[in-house]
């Protein structure tokens, strides 16, 4: 049995049925049955299916969005977003998709033209983390549907209700059989899964332990895989920005989610010329962030998503402390559920350990830095490389952050977030390979050269 809890009050939600190998036999069948159909779709019908399953998500936006509060404890209103995010992902490849599909052409000087066409491969198992248990299927499962190929989703065990109303929502657009399909299954299936044929690639969102064993395994059996992994993104404030915005964007990229999220800025690394009214404005800020009730309007941040998750975050500011780093707020809450209030960490060694580390909860490192140069050297100072944010109104260094800061994404004068327009992925530790915009199209696709005598 998988069990799902919820983090706001610690009672058992449901018990959902594991599958045994005749089940995951049964699933892998019914995938590569429905590839062989679906790869022969024609464009307009796959782009007619995610209009549908757009409308189903915005239809049912309310319950799809509880059952995601009542899995994980974001907030509803965020949950209800989460959701709006994902119809709008399905709208822009049912739109855009089409074209992106277009065969490329080549002329050749010894005579002749080539053509590239994009042709579908296969089943993709797409293994996907808690949270954010719609966008970041939505994210595979479009591009997936467009493409031609199917998907397989081995989503975290702690979202199964979730995952199993996407299948509903995928009935309801009116998939064809064996398209999308959940598996419930934990993590000791998964390398059973990747080393079957009939699965073509994978994909993966998580946590540096959960890229490394699938890509091990996908790597032994000589599949493609895209990893979207950790991130401590640095969030670089310079003398010219807007204070007070920067200072409010802080708050909001660091306790989103509940701090959960893989690009929202964990380190704020601030010029010495305003680091002290920076320090100041964001410690009151983040003090007065009130964590309650997810269904609660009022509230800003929802339950960590478990307690495990909430221990491990709790640990790690232990460790900050016994490294003589100063903590304000950051502290359990009291109460039955997996609360925890938002915090700021001063002190902390730029090149130590603590400064190594992904804080997946919402307490933010706070760093003083020199000059442009320091403020670079710190954002650089770690194994990850996904997200970055930076505030600054002179354009040359805005051009220095954008060419020096080692990570995949650079948001400038905003926090960064996805968006189905652009391609999303990071660099170093934080894995390989892009999600979104055409280029998460044709990661799992087969760009076959054909030539041609004219």
């Amino acid at each position: 049995m998988i069990t799902t809890v919820n983090p706001a009050t610690g009672e058992t939600l449901a018990d959902h049925e594991e599958l045994d190998g005749a089940g995951i036999e049964e699933r892998l069948a019914r995938a590569a049955s429905g590839w062989r159909g679906w790869r022969e779709t024609p464009l307009e019908e796959r782009a007619g299916l995610l209009l549908r399953l757009a409308g189903a998500y915005e239809a049912h936006k309310e319950r799809l969005a509880r059952q995601c509060t009542l899995e994980m404890g974001k907030t509803l209103k965020s949950a209800i977003a989460e959701v709006e995010k994902c119809a709008a992902a399905f709208r822009h490849y049912a739109d855009n998709g089409p074209a992106m599909l277009e065969p490329l052409r080549w002329d050749l000087a010894g005579g002749g033209v080539a053509e590239g066409r994009w042709l579908a491969q296969g089943p993709v198992l797409a293994v996907m983390p808690w949270n954010f248990p719609y966008w970041q299927v939505a994210r595979f499962l479009a591009p997936t549907i467009m493409a031609g190929n199917v998907g397989l989703l081995k989503h975290a065990s702690s979202v199964q209700g979730s995952a199993r109303l996407i299948e509903e929502m995928m009935g309801e657009a009116g998939a064809p059989p064996g398209l999308f399909q959940n598996l419930p299954i934990k993590s000791g299936a998964v390398n059973g899964v990747i080393a079957d044929d009939r699965v073509v690639a994978v994909t993966v969102t998580g946590s540096e332990g959960a890229g490394q064993a699938v890509a091990e395994q996908a790597g032994k059996c000589l599949k493609k895989v895209v990893l979207e992994l950790g991130g401590s993104d640095p969030f670089i404030v310079m003398p010219s920005a807007d204070l007070d915005e920067a200072v409010k964007q802080a708050v909001t990229a660091r306790i989103q989610n509940t701090g959960q999220s893989c690009i929202c800025g964990k380190r704020m690394i601030v010029h010495a010329d305003i680091y002290d009214a920076f320090l100041d404005r964001f410690t009151v800020a983040m003090g007065e962030v009130t964590a309650g009730d997810p269904f609660d309007e009022a509230t800003d941040m929802g339950p960590m998503s478990s307690f495990e998750q909430r221990d491990t975050v709790l640990g790690q500011l232990a460790m900050a402390k016994a490294e003589g780093a100063d903590l304000t707020g950051g502290a359990a809450l009291p109460g039955e559920g997996a609360y925890m209030g938002a915090g700021v960490l001063t002190g902390v060694d730029p090149d130590g350990p603590m400064a190594r580390e992904e804080i997946f909860g919402p307490v933010a490192m706070v760093f003083r830095a020199a000059d442009i140069d320091e403020a670079i050297r710190i954002a650089n100072a770690t194994p990850f490389g996904l997200g970055s944010s930076v505030w600054t109104n002179d354009e040359g260094e805005k051009e220095r952050f954008v060419r020096d800061i080692e990570a995949g994404m650079t948001a400038v004068n905003r926090f960064l977030a996805s968006a189905p327009e652009a391609p999303f992925g990071g660099i170093k530790r934080s894995g390989h390979g892009r999600e979104l915009a055409r280029f998460g199209l044709h990661e799992f696709m087969n760009l076959k050269t054909v030539l041609l005598n004219g």
